[in-house]
């Protein structure tokens, strides 16, 4: 079990680096003279058709709406794995990342809110600042070696499993527009069929991707946002396999599309929305409520939130502390949940897309993302390294 905890971190954290390195080479790119090149790129028409069956859109929403399906289909399948036989399936495990996820997600929350409770136009990305970016944060979290135990990278993953979830029911209830019944219609003939292919124990993943294609494509179609779509087939897929009972068809797949979506997905995803042009940033543009909202609540509203829970859960003697970890390494555990980065960009653009021209003009969301994922990953570095102990620790 730790060894595949180990490769897996390994893994993610090499995801996290080659993550930072997309986000930077998008600023530059979007600063230089290959900027206009880079808007030409984003804006390429991709069309895909079947009779009278069209999905059009530009190649940024192919890889926000499509590749990112498949992020959230990878997360899926790690949330059943972790809740069926996984750190997630023992209740001691579960308590601590599940509160302090509850307090990493309200406090960030309300301190947006209190500042752009005027603007209802800046209201739509109160759920910003709400999220974690698991691969920035392990990717942090591994400059540091065989310092940090076993137990506080497993509590990392876990709160930024929890948030991930608390971003999918926001992004289900809250971010859906223009709701198409026959769309739905279609979608929900689609979830009948999954499950009635795992009720029979049907273990081909082909028959389940067949399928799930044809829901992405209703849930597009239906106003819902189609990366949902990714977390309700992977509901769906088998965990074991009644005619090879050692063989497990959700591990598999999961094994599979890890290295794809580490190294592929999100960093195309970061490539394509993390590039700001800060020719006409200044001080003013940063105090903008809108990108101080987003700054603070992922810089100041994580740390408090995550910490504040969890403490409050350990002195209350439902939790404790993870194995081999103190106070000290907790609260940099905590500041860490601040580098919102790939989510807090996913959610942004779905808060305004549709904002008018003049409210683009005042104010850009991934300011603020940023400032507050480049301080909370600082922070939280260091935090880290003054407290854990140098001699390593029991990994």
């Amino acid at each position: 079990m730790q060894t595949t905890i180990r490769n897996f971190l390994r893994q993610e954290s090499a995801g996290g680096i080659l993550l930072m390195f997309a986000a930077v080479l998008a600023i530059i790119v979007a600063n230089s003279p290959l900027e206009p090149w880079y808007q030409l790129l984003l804006e390429v028409p991709v069309e895909f058709r079947v009779g009278a069956l069209e999905v059009a859109k530009p190649l940024i929403l192919w890889i926000n709406d499509g590749l990112m399906a498949v992020f959230f289909f990878a997360i899926g399948l790690e949330l059943k794995r972790e809740l069926l036989e996984g750190e997630l399936s023992r209740p001691a495990n579960v308590l601590l990342p599940a509160v302090g996820a509850i307090g990493g997600i309200a406090v960030p929350v309300g301190l947006y809110v209190a500042l752009n409770h005027d603007n209802p136009v800046a209201m739509q990305g109160w759920a910003i600042p709400a999220a974690t970016d698991i691969a920035f944060a392990l990717g942090i979290l591994s400059l540091l070696g065989n310092r940090v135990p076993l137990s506080l990278k497993v509590l990392l993953v876990s709160l930024a499993i929890f948030d991930d979830l608390g971003a999918i029911v926001i992004i289900a209830i809250f971010y859906t527009s223009g709701l198409s019944v026959a769309a739905l219609g279609v979608a929900g003939v689609c979830l009948v069929v999954l499950g009635i292919l795992s009720w029979r124990r049907v273990a081909s993943i082909s028959a389940y991707i067949a399928i799930g294609i044809v829901m992405w494509t209703a849930v597009l179609k239906s106003g819902v946002h189609a990366t949902l779509a990714g977390v309700a087939l992977a509901a769906f897929i088998p965990m074991r396999d009644p005619s090879d009972p050692g063989h497990s068809p959700l591990k598999s797949l999961e094994h599979d599309l890890h290295q794809a979506v580490a190294f592929l997905v999100l960093p195309l995803f970061a490539f394509a929305n993390a590039g700001v042009n800060l020719s006409g940033v200044s001080f003013e543009s940063l105090l903008h409520p809108v990108p101080l909202g987003i700054a603070l609540g992922l810089f100041v509203g994580k740390q408090v939130g995550v910490f504040a829970f969890c403490a409050l859960a350990i002195r209350l003697g439902i939790a404790r502390l993870p194995d081999g970890a103190g106070w000290g390494s907790l609260y940099g555990v905590s500041v860490l949940t601040g580098i919102g980065f790939t989510m807090s960009l996913f959610i942004g653009g779905l808060a305004f897309e549709d904002r008018p021209l003049d409210a683009a003009l005042l104010f850009d969301e991934r300011l603020g993302i940023l400032l507050g994922s480049v301080l909370s990953g600082v922070v939280g570095y260091l935090l880290l390294r003054r407290s854990l102990p140098r001699d390593g620790a029991d990994t």
